[in-house]
């Protein structure tokens, strides 16, 4: 009697070992996604300094508070050697209207903003503000640094 339990017990074994192999592991491996969140963090981190207008502007400092809005609005810089900038790209001041025209998602409420050196001429900026507010575009904004006290 002895025995047979030895061998029913030894044949149980086998079988509990095969079912353990058949079953599914129920353990979620992390590492790919650890790995996948490691490479997006870098790519965040190198692109982030990128997102900002690339036009160096010594802005000037002034009091004023922040504007608040919803979508980003058109830049326009303005560098101290006088040259135009809408976004990156340099333009010039008798093409800023139509080239606003064409890239303004909501017409003429397209808010627009205006980067100006504190070096720069001010008669640049006033012949670009009213070239752009006579054809229509009465949303601008003067882009300042808050002042430092």
């Amino acid at each position: 009697m002895g025995m047979q339990t030895g061998a029913g017990g030894a044949a149980g074994g086998r079988r509990g070992r095969r079912r353990r192999r058949n079953q599914m592991i129920s353990e979620i491996n992390v590492t790919p996604f650890v790995d996948v969140m490691l490479v997006l963090l870098i790519i965040f981190m190198v692109a982030a300094p990128l997102l900002t207008v690339g036009v160096p502007i010594d802005l000037p400092e002034t009091r004023a508070n922040a504007l608040e809005g919803d979508n980003e609005p058109i830049t326009i810089s303005v560098n101290a050697d006088g040259q135009i900038f809408i976004q990156d790209t340099e333009i010039a001041i008798d093409e800023v209207v139509p080239k606003l025209e064409a890239i303004a998602e909501n017409g003429y409420e397209e808010r627009i903003y205006i980067r100006g050196d504190q070096n720069s001429d001010y008669g640049t900026m006033m012949r670009l503000m009213g070239r752009i507010n006579s054809a229509g575009f009465n949303r601008l904004g003067l882009v300042t640094l808050q002042e430092q006290d």
